[in-house]
């Protein structure tokens, strides 16, 4: 009689998602990971190919992770490409692994920048929408001057060289907004 399996592949995603969290991409080690998940190393090679094909599908759950943040983030402003930024801000200083490990990373499984931000639901060609309909001409031309500074300033929280409040993040998106126009 074969042994029933005691760990499930949701169950190891989930033990590499908290070491992704935790101390980023490098250390999502085979050996980590079987004594995060509290087994050895056979089932996670008996569920994935190999650990490529792990950190692809922790790239999709960390992808869903920023996805969800996003949705629940406060929506403080009408000002086009602001919420978007504040909360690209704050995800970097809150989930430092995770925006290294989605936004910084050299292999993004054939997906642009714009492609991870936008998501599925696509939440920048909705600020760029919101842009055109308040009269802004060349609405795909401002998301990349806001998104130059929004990214420029979510790479900083990395480094601790951004220490604005979340209100004068706020404003200081709003007032880029403004001289962009």
């Amino acid at each position: 009689m074969a042994r029933k399996e005691t760990i499930s592949r949701e169950d190891i995603v989930q033990a590499a998602f908290v070491i992704l969290q935790e101390e980023g991409i490098e250390q999502v080690t085979a050996r980590k990971l079987a004594a995060k998940a509290n087994c050895s190393t056979q089932p996670i090679f008996r569920v994935f190919k190999n650990m490529d094909e792990l950190t692809e599908e922790l790239f999709e759950k960390a992808c869903d992770f920023f996805r969800n943040f996003y949705v629940d983030f406060p929506r403080q402003s009408v000002t086009p490409f602001v919420t978007l930024g504040q909360a690209y801000i704050k995800f970097a200083g809150v989930h430092k692994n995770l925006f290294e490990f989605i936004f910084l990373s050299p292999e993004r499984f054939g997906r642009s920048m714009y492609d991870l931000v936008n998501g599925r639901e696509g939440f920048v060609s909705r600020e760029i929408q919101a842009a055109k309909s308040q009269g802004c001409k060349n609405a795909s031309e401002m998301f990349m001057k806001m998104w130059i500074f929004i990214h420029g300033a979510a790479c900083m929280t990395l480094t601790g060289d951004y220490d604005l409040s979340d209100d004068e993040t706020m404003q200081l998106l709003k007032t880029s907004y403004q001289s962009f126009r």
